[in-house]
């Protein structure tokens, strides 16, 4: 299950313990329509990972906070730190693998 940002109060909460890939997309974005799928599937897969959606023509300031200059923008969270950013499209595989080195 992907978690779609609805209020910017609970992006601490939900990054600050475990794993957690937040994918920073945009609807008018081709390779964000694209990823979405991708995350959706591996979401299911990837029980011990908690993934979030954030919007960011809706969360200008949090997108600012991680500098996203690029959608879709992944980055993956440790117990609230970053620990790796990427850009662009993956496939699920390769999410998959992206999250497994850690």
């Amino acid at each position: 299950m992907v978690i779609e940002l609805d209020l910017e109060s609970k992006f601490n909460e939900l990054i600050k313990e475990g794993l957690v890939l937040v994918d920073f997309n945009a609807t008018w974005c081709g390779p964000c329509r694209m990823l979405k799928p991708e995350i959706e599937a591996l979401s299911e897969e990837r029980k011990d990972v908690k993934f979030v959606s954030v919007d960011v023509d809706n969360f200008n300031a949090l997108s600012a906070r991680y500098n996203v200059r690029v959608v879709p923008t992944l980055v993956l969270f440790k117990d609230g730190k970053v620990i790796e950013v990427t850009t662009g499209y993956r496939p699920k595989e390769s999410l998959n693998n992206f999250l497994s080195n850690r």
